[in-house]
């Protein structure tokens, strides 16, 4: 009798989600907005993105066959996804070995160093992203002329950088930083799309809201805050508020980036914390640092924190009083 007693660790339920089903469902949600940079930038986008993915495939691959000597998980899209986001976080015009270097270090360093997925501590992509702005800074920061020039896009600098350096914010037409007429990085462009891929992603339950509102929402508080101290009319203050929402990479790395599952904290309330981390951090930066863009930095820091996090915020015990 007692040999029939089996004991096992919860869960003890087995959801429909698999792996590959979630970065598939992350892949169909950033298509808008690689459609949208590809009508902004032209083929280029597909050069950059087509070999930050099949490099971030091949070193995987690669490590997992000559050093790992394990079977190849590149079916479940981990890799894909890496790649894809990678090259989000590049300019159209970037040379293609540069990317490759970025695809090692994302997914050699960032992820395969640590064991592979889901035991990397820190987001891979942003990784690569963060180390070749340090490495070739030049080349992460030369963005091509907008090929769509309608609705008079920015020229020469991103929209984040023309503000740091002076141009005030309501200069630049909301329009443009909606549908993605101006310089920047591949994910920089469009928030529209990138917003109707997190619909997507909520409406999947890939995701919940608590990340995104919380980082957008402490970007957009911080904002105000400083505005009514540096700015004349509630229309500036509004003005300002609203770029920094949709400028730069705040709703790429809030909704796509902040959000992996590896990399942020396990509870709400640890979820919570961690975004308005990455919040006030990336505001922090963007007015007072020396880059004009914080948001890869902001998450990476909290990626650090995160372990602690799930350490010291944990939610009561069952039957615990």
């Amino acid at each position: 009798m007692t040999n029939k007693l089996i004991v096992a660790p919860a869960p003890h339920v087995h959801g429909s989600d698999s792996t590959r089903r979630i970065m598939r469902d992350v892949i169909l949600a950033l298509m808008p907005a690689f459609a949208v940079s590809l009508w902004v930038f032209g083929l280029d986008v597909l050069r950059v993105t087509a070999i930050a993915i099949l490099s971030c495939m091949l070193v995987e691959w690669l490590i997992q066959k000559f050093l790992f000597k394990e079977p190849s998980t590149l079916g479940n899209l981990s890799a894909v996804v890496t790649g894809l986001l990678l090259s989000f976080n590049l300019p159209a015009s970037i040379p293609w070995w540069i990317v490759v270097i970025g695809a090692v270090v994302a997914i050699g360093i960032a992820k395969m160093s640590f064991g592979g997925l889901g035991k990397n501590p820190f987001n891979p992509a942003l990784v690569g992203r963060v180390f070749l702005l340090i490495a070739y800074p030049v080349q992460m920061t030369s963005f091509p002329a907008v090929e769509r020039p309608a609705l008079d896009a920015l020229s020469g600098a991103t929209p984040l950088a023309a503000v740091k350096f002076g141009v005030a914010a309501d200069m630049v037409p909301v329009e443009n930083l909606l549908l993605g007429l101006m310089p920047g990085s591949l994910g920089e462009v469009a928030a529209v799309a990138l917003l109707a891929g997190f619909v997507y992603l909520l409406w999947r339950k890939v995701i919940t809201w608590h990340i995104p509102v919380a980082v957008l929402g402490t970007m957009a508080l911080f904002a105000a805050v400083y505005g009514a101290f540096s700015f004349a009319t509630p229309h500036e203050v509004f003005s300002f508020t609203l770029f920094h929402l949709l400028a730069g990479g705040a709703i790429l790395g809030a909704v796509y980036m902040a959000t992996d599952y590896a990399t942020s904290p396990m509870t709400t309330k640890g979820a919570v914390i961690y975004a308005v981390g990455i919040g006030v951090i990336t505001m922090c930066i963007r007015l007072w640092g020396a880059y004009p863009e914080g948001m890869s930095f902001a998450i990476l820091i909290m990626n650090a924190v995160t372990p602690l996090l799930n350490k010291y915020v944990k939610p009561k015990r069952f039957g615990k009083k």
